[in-house]
């Protein structure tokens, strides 16, 4: 395709034959789009548990941190960022609040003391026990009238495209 490009008149053909092989959004449409897809579906997730949030003084940021360290327990701040999808400087913040109300605790890591780790404490776990059935009732409505074949090859689906973009090791 880059011969065809080299080649093509100065007169804006190259831009059209360069995409091509890609066609534009309004060709696709939204909806054949699919990080579109995926952000309107983790949107509508996300004020799905805002109600339950708000009640419990957490935001989108702390809980999906309350969540990652519910399965990852005592991870350190960089990683917990990239597994709860929130930017550092948001996250740093979230954290803060998450150990004033007394949910998560943060340790200098041993290892690197450059570091630091955070863990849940008691009423934090407490916390994420009374969002997970909420958390999980969100989740059956996504996947309602989905056979579990299809759920198990569509998260195949997923693992792979985060491989294909992943910027980390992780």
């Amino acid at each position: 395709m880059r011969e065809a490009t080299e080649h093509a008149e100065l007169d804006g053909s190259a831009v059209r034959a360069e995409s091509e092989t890609q066609p534009w959004l309004g060709e696709v449409g939204l909806n054949g789009f699919a990080p579109y897809l995926m952000n309107r579906i983790m949107g509508r997730y996300n004020n799905d548990l805002r109600r339950e949030m708000s009640a419990m003084g957490l935001s989108t940021a702390k809980m999906r941190a309350l969540a990652v360290l519910s399965v990852m327990d005592g991870i350190q701040m960089s990683k917990l960022g990239v597994y709860a999808v929130v930017e550092q400087s948001t996250l740093s913040r979230a954290a803060e609040s998450l150990c004033a109300d007394g949910l998560a605790r943060r340790e200098t890591d041993p290892d690197d003391l450059r570091a630091s780790r955070i863990y849940l404490t008691r009423a934090g776990r407490a916390a994420f026990d009374r969002l997970w059935p909420h958390m999980a009732a969100s989740h059956d409505r996504m996947f309602e009238g989905i056979d579990e074949a299809e759920q198990r090859a569509f998260l195949g689906t997923l693992h792979k495209m985060l491989a294909n973009i992943r910027q980390h090791a992780f």
